[in-house]
């Protein structure tokens, strides 16, 4: 509670209110705060007094104030009390330079969703904010200032990818069910002595398949290991041998990462029936993948090695498939990914490194 009656306007805004009034103010170019205008003050008390993460830009000198619910959109920045915007988001000034001169001009401007590429956290990130930036007018009707009202939305963006991925993914996926169906009909058929095992074994193996789908959809699990996601991927795939070697130490993803995966493993698998390895008798795949530490920058790599299959090409088009392993899984694990279309069968390979991984790796497995 404010002692000084200058200062209560500071009254109920919790550790900023704190920080404000502990501030060296008469050194900054706002002056001393019990001489600070009505209408900074009012503002001041509104941010505060909110649970909306609030910015203040005020007086020729951008200087800034920010309420609690702003503190976790700083992340780890140094405080930023009483600097410049302009110092606190170099990295983002031109993104925000404009909408700042023209609330300073009068005018309001909203913002949904938008991109910017911040470093809170030691190092560059992508991230995406809605907000409106407006200006504070004094006593007199002059412009002052401007609030920034924030609000942080890219979990929320991130989400929307996602189900567009799964979506664009279904419709792609269906196109291919023909296909691999077809496929495990023709072997299996070719492989069983009588109608009924053979019938069985089909009716066996599109239940694995419902299995896959279920996975790729996001309902089976919220986290996993890279080795059970590709082996319960793969399981439909496996007809009368298994065709598939898997080799790499024990790492966990996150459910958005896991997922991803997924998709990326199935639709290589469904490539692999229906033009690669997995055409053969005689055709495998090896996916094999390697890890360092946790958290650092040591480099994470998987690897789907195809041999032994009839001769490829190059595609001339690149279909949702391709956009799903060149695209999608490089944005979401944040690395590369490289496709090589070789005689002896594809080659696909994801190199990131493991700080990019969202879910910690599990020591002793």
């Amino acid at each position: 509670m404010a002692k000084n009656t200058g200062l209560v306007f500071l009254e109920g805004g919790g550790e900023m209110a704190i920080a404000i009034r502990r501030f060296d103010w008469a050194s900054n170019p706002l002056g001393p705060i019990e001489k600070w205008s009505p209408s900074l003050k009012i503002t001041v008390s509104l941010a505060l007094n909110s649970a909306f993460p609030m910015w203040i830009v005020w007086g020729p000198k951008l200087i800034s104030i920010y309420n609690d619910a702003f503190l976790s959109i700083l992340g780890d920045k140094p405080t930023a009390l009483g600097k410049p915007i302009f110092e606190v988001w170099p990295e983002i000034w031109d993104a925000l330079r404009p909408l700042v001169e023209r609330a300073y001009a009068g005018s309001p401007t909203f913002l949904e969703d938008m991109l910017l590429r911040i470093n809170r956290k030691g190092e560059p990130e992508e991230a995406y904010f809605t907000f409106c930036y407006s200006p504070i007018r004094d006593e007199a009707g002059q412009v002052r200032g401007a609030l920034a009202t924030v609000y942080e939305t890219t979990r929320k963006v991130m989400a929307e990818r996602q189900a567009e991925l799964l979506i664009r993914e279904l419709s792609h996926r269906g196109k291919n069910m023909f296909a691999i169906v077809a496929a495990m009909a023709r072997q299996t058929f070719k492989s069983k002595p009588s109608r009924h095992e053979a019938e069985q074994a089909l009716l066996g193996r599109i239940d694995a398949l419902a299995n896959t789908q279920a996975i790729l959809t996001g309902r089976m699990y919220d986290r996993g290991s890279i080795r059970a996601i590709i082996e319960a991927v793969l399981r439909p795939y496996q007809l009368e041998r298994d065709p598939f070697i898997i080799d790499g130490p024990h790492c966990e993803l996150s459910s958005r990462q896991a997922l991803t995966l997924a998709l990326a493993i199935n639709e290589l698998a469904t490539n692999a029936i229906k033009h690669g390895s997995l055409r053969s008798s005689s055709g495998t795949v090896r996916i094999t993948w390697s890890a360092g530490r946790l958290k650092s920058k040591d480099e994470f790599r998987l690897c789907w090695i195809e041999d032994g299959g009839p001769p490829i090409g190059e595609p001339s088009g690149k279909g949702f498939g391709s956009q799903i392993l060149t695209v999608a899984v490089p944005r979401e694990f944040g690395g590369k990914t490289r496709l090589n279309f070789r005689k002896e069968g594809l080659l696909f390979e994801l190199s990131t490194t493991m700080a990019e991984l969202e879910c910690p790796r599990e020591e002793g497995h």
